[in-house]
């Protein structure tokens, strides 16, 4: 597995790599070797935060854990990452019945089946030219977590969100390239 660790205001020692390879360990199995690891090491005042996403062939598995200690932090973000990969293993092999789950990471992505997602409204929503700033202020007038526009700068339809950090993010569309 190839991993890539960055620390956010502050540098991972060595032993908190030689842990976190250590700790990938036990989601290798899952994915094998060809999967990318990227682990955000966050010291902030008072705790400090893991984030981990993994990635193989299209999927992408994401967690994030706070604790008063990186490795605590870690270990908690790893029994969270198991956690959704045994249920969304479950998942992907009772769809494809006789697929192995490597088969599948391997697989182009299948249309979710309409009986495993109940989808209770569909909602349709006008999308006007307007900027970051713009959609964020919309957002918290709402008072949603996101909001959906039509980016006044790059003409392509984004969707702002408020982070659990009190922070903000936009998700941009990006095609795959063949």
């Amino acid at each position: 597995m190839n991993i890539t660790i960055v620390g956010r205001k502050c540098t991972p020692r060595e032993s908190f790599k030689e842990h976190a390879a250590r700790k990938l360990q036990k989601v290798e199995k899952f994915f094998g070797p060809e999967a990318t690891a990227k682990i955000t090491a966050t010291v902030e005042k008072n705790d400090k935060a893991v984030e981990i996403t993994l990635q193989k062939g299209g999927f992408l598995f994401r967690a994030q854990e706070r604790a008063l200690d990186l490795e605590d932090a870690l270990d908690a973000c790893v029994d969270s990452l198991i956690r959704q990969i045994r249920k969304n293993k479950t998942k992907l092999e009772r769809r494809l019945r006789e697929v192995s789950f490597d088969e599948v990471f391997n697989a182009p992505q299948a249309e979710p089946e309409e009986e495993e997602y109940d989808i209770v409204r569909t909602k349709t929503v006008q999308l006007r030219p307007q900027n970051a700033d713009e959609a964020i202020l919309q957002m918290n007038m709402l008072g949603h977590t996101f909001y959906m526009f039509l980016n006044a700068d790059t003409g392509a339809v984004n969707v702002v969100y408020r982070r659990k950090d009190g922070g903000y993010s936009i998700l941009e569309p990006q095609t795959e390239e063949a």
